[in-house]
């Protein structure tokens, strides 16, 4: 068992190496300068689209709005509170620029995949949007390979990876600590709340996300903002340590270890790019279901959900982290951030409420987010008569998380997430013409429209 084990780590720790970041980071490389900075050119236009009314007589099952916080539902998660303090823990307070670096060039990574989804969605047999990697895998590259084992990548993560255990876990022992509700209550109503919003598919499921994400990161960032606040005499050598840290090898000090520039460079990435999926090829399955009439407007609102998971919630988490001097202390993951804010808020036991409250719907979130993926890759591989029948397997896992602590099951889910990768970017790549094609036509009616109307 213990040899099985230790091969499964090898393998993680070679499918999360430095090639695959490096294709990564890469990919966004290229899409930043083959789109002419993109991301820092139009940012601001995209945050205007996202909060602009929709049109709700456009194609598509869900607001361009709601499938972002779909998307996000997914992606904001236990990483922005316990991956970014394992980054900083493994490489320092110059984790948190490399993460800031990994999520700037992820954004153009984020626009490509989301654009190819639209462009390549189809309608299934009980009417609604199906899209993402797997159809532009299928279609626009014309490899059924290579989209079936997107499929099979992905339903493995949704099923037995970030989808159900991990999630249940950070619920289950969030509830039992910090309010001493008994796991076996938590589990049962878990399991209702979950069944109830999941059976109700897409509509159901954005609209929790659409009412459930913006007030968790709103909460969650206010109250990083309230650690700012009181430690704000340390603020800018915190951002001085950030930037110095990031190019040079961190010194240890307390229950730190110190860090070379490299681990900094690795933790940082290979944690931002957790954290926000950028590439990964997960969010592209939420932004086919918007209601819009262009795959470069949805681009560039999906886009959006990168700067939010990364460039504030992580950037906030992280920021508490160094100005309280959580990072160089004895604890790690959740209870770094929990330590963060009992000290930085001056309150022992209002630091343990904030960390848990936030994890809790942060993973409740994910567990939805991910049933939707889940659910997409079920009807690209069997049709749509199998989702009843993938629901109730997905709602029983969830249930029976509570009860499974295998450290394989962790170490399997984080191999299969880490390959939903490889099919996506060699997609991304294949069809990068498609891309700049369609974002050149975009912004070329664009600008014809916005001349015509100044001159009228």
């Amino acid at each position: 068992m213990n040899n099985l084990q230790s091969l499964l780590t090898t393998i993680d720790n070679f499918v999360w190496g430095p090639p695959l970041l490096i294709l990564l980071v890469g990919t966004g490389v290229y899409f930043t300068f083959r789109l002419g900075l993109l991301q820092f050119r139009y940012l601001p236009k995209a945050l205007t689209m996202l909060f602009s009314k929709h049109d709700s007589s456009k194609q598509g099952d869900v607001s361009s709005f709601a499938a972002l916080c779909t998307a996000l539902s997914a992606t904001i998660g236990t990483g922005n509170i316990v991956g970014v303090a394992t980054a900083i823990k493994l490489g320092g307070p110059g984790a948190l620029f490399w993460m800031w670096l990994a999520a700037l060039f992820g954004m153009a990574t984020k626009y490509a995949e989301c654009l190819l989804a639209v462009k390549y969605r189809k309608v299934d047999a009980n009417g609604q949007m199906i899209g993402g990697p797997m159809y532009y895998l299928q279609d626009g590259v014309g490899s059924k390979l290579l989209a079936t084992l997107f499929a099979i990548f992905a339903l493995l993560v949704a099923c037995f990876g970030i989808g159900t255990f991990p999630q249940v876990n950070a619920i289950l022992d969030a509830s039992e600590i910090s309010f001493g509700v008994p796991r076996s209550f938590a589990t049962i109503t878990l399991t209702l709340l979950v069944a109830f919003v999941t059976l109700g598919g897409i509509k159901s499921i954005a609209k929790v996300a659409g009412k459930v994400v913006p007030a968790m990161a709103i909460f969650y960032v206010l109250a990083c903002v309230g650690v700012i606040i009181v430690n704000a005499d340390q603020l800018i050598p915190a951002i001085q340590l950030v930037l110095v840290s990031a190019f040079s090898s961190s010194a240890a000090t307390g229950g730190f270890l110190g860090a070379s520039i490299m681990l900094a460079i690795q933790s940082g990435i290979a944690r931002g790019v957790f954290s926000n999926e950028s590439g990964l090829g997960s969010a592209p399955m939420a932004a086919a279901a918007a209601k819009t009439d262009s795959c470069v407007k949805q681009g560039l609102i999906s886009m959006t959900g990168t700067f939010f998971d990364t460039i504030i919630i992580c950037t906030m988490t992280g920021l508490a982290l160094i100005l309280t001097g959580a990072w160089q202390s004895d604890f790690s993951g959740a209870a770094m951030t929990t330590h963060a804010f009992a000290v930085g808020l001056d309150a022992a036991t209002l630091g343990p409420v904030l960390v848990s409250t936030g994890l809790i719907f942060f993973a409740f979130t994910t567990i939805l987010g991910w049933n939707y993926y889940g659910e997409r890759c079920v009807v690209f591989l069997l049709g749509t008569k199998a989702v009843l029948p993938y629901k109730i397997v997905f709602v029983a896992l969830v249930a029976s998380g509570a009860f499974l602590h295998l450290d394989m099951i962790w170490i399997l889910a984080d191999i299969v997430n880490g390959l939903m990768a490889i099919p996506n970017l060699i997609g991304l790549l294949a069809l990068r013409n498609v891309v700049t094609e369609e974002t050149k036509l975009y912004f070329s009616q664009f600008n014809q429209a916005t001349t015509s109307k100044a001159i009228t």
